[in-house]
């Protein structure tokens, strides 16, 4: 571990119980039946939790979206070829995306970063995916990000990824923390048919064997990861750091947030899940954080878009805590009390 990774872990704690509690005795104050919101009811008191504050108010948004390539696209394992990457940031650049899209409609600024695009990884199926110092400069470099976007008020990250063979470096990775078979980690992705399916299983299979893995989670995502994998890993840490609540996409995204929780287990606290993805590592990965999503809506794009769509939700959850009349201050009976 570097000093400054050290540093970034040792502020990292669990969410504050007794702003959490506070939050919940606020909001069956609330001129409605206790718990009647249900989930969002909830996301208000987990926001509270994160932010040490019982009364956080309405909380700005960013999305950051890390794009890298990975040299496990040469094994042929998604259906678009790794061209797409670049074409999609200039893409983001324009505004165009999906993910853009979203993010405009959420009222959230957005953040895309090069994280190696056109500099791929090697190739995982026949070694480490990159070194264990260039995976540590990119999970500083998330670290970072999330310090800057602190700076400037943002309370809330949603991270997101774009990079053609993302999907099987985050199979692998969570294959190997979640000590499963490939099988069980790997889906379709960009849409590959039975064949692709099974190719790809046969790639992760080969990667697993390729890589000497021990329990450092460090380890594990220099040899199976990808650049933008680390970087989400180190933003998730660094906003956990800065209590911010960080918002994960799909499956890539979440892969990442597994790492970081290997890494200080009380970073999952700061951690919500926008949505269930039908790629069937996600919802090994999200058990093994504890997080149940919000929507489960079929999303499969990736890019943040996921995690874009599921803002307005946590604004909405927020603006109920700070701004819904009391049975007190409404002049309302509350017959359960």
């Amino acid at each position: 571990m570097s000093a400054s990774l050290d540093r970034t872990l040792g502020r990292i704690g669990p969410a504050d119980a007794d702003a959490r509690a506070a939050a919940t005795l606020e909001l069956d104050a609330k001129t409605k039946p206790r718990g009647s919101l249900g989930r969002l009811e909830e996301i208000a008191q987990r926001v509270a939790g994160i932010r040490h504050d019982a009364s956080p108010g309405r909380l700005r948004a960013a999305v950051v979206v890390a794009a890298a390539d990975h040299g496990v696209a040469r094994e042929g394992v998604s259906a678009y070829p790794q061209e797409v990457t670049r074409q999609m940031l200039a893409n983001f650049e324009e505004g165009g995306a999906a993910v853009c899209v979203l993010a405009r409609c959420a009222g959230a600024s957005l953040r895309v970063i090069d994280a190696g695009v056109g500099t791929p990884t090697r190739n995982i199926a026949e070694g480490p995916a990159m070194s264990r110092v260039e995976a540590l400069r990119w999970v500083e470099k998330g670290v970072a990000v999330a310090d800057e976007l602190a700076a400037d008020g943002v309370g809330v990250v949603a991270v997101g990824e774009m990079g053609i063979g993302n999907t099987t470096a985050a199979a692998a990775l969570c294959a190997a923390l979640l000590d499963v078979e490939p099988a069980a980690t790997c889906g379709r992705g960009t849409g590959v048919d039975d064949a692709g399916l099974a190719h790809k299983v046969e790639v992760v299979s080969r990667a697993l064997r390729a890589n000497e893995l021990s329990g450092d989670p460090v380890e594990v995502l220099a040899a199976l990861g990808g650049f933008e994998l680390a970087l989400l890993c180190g933003l998730a840490l660094g906003a956990a750091a800065n209590h911010q609540v960080v918002v994960l996409d799909g499956f890539i995204a979440t892969a990442a947030a597994l790492v970081a929780a290997r890494l200080s287990p009380d970073a999952a606290d700061s951690m919500l899940a926008a949505h269930l993805s039908p790629e069937p590592g996600h919802r090994l990965a999200l058990d093994a954080l504890g997080l149940e999503p919000l929507l489960d809506l079929g999303l499969r794009l990736g890019e943040g878009s996921g995690a874009a769509l599921a803002l307005p939700l946590l604004d909405a959850s927020l603006a109920i805590l700070s701004e819904m009349a009391t049975f007190e201050s409404a002049g309302v009976t509350d017959a359960g009390r």
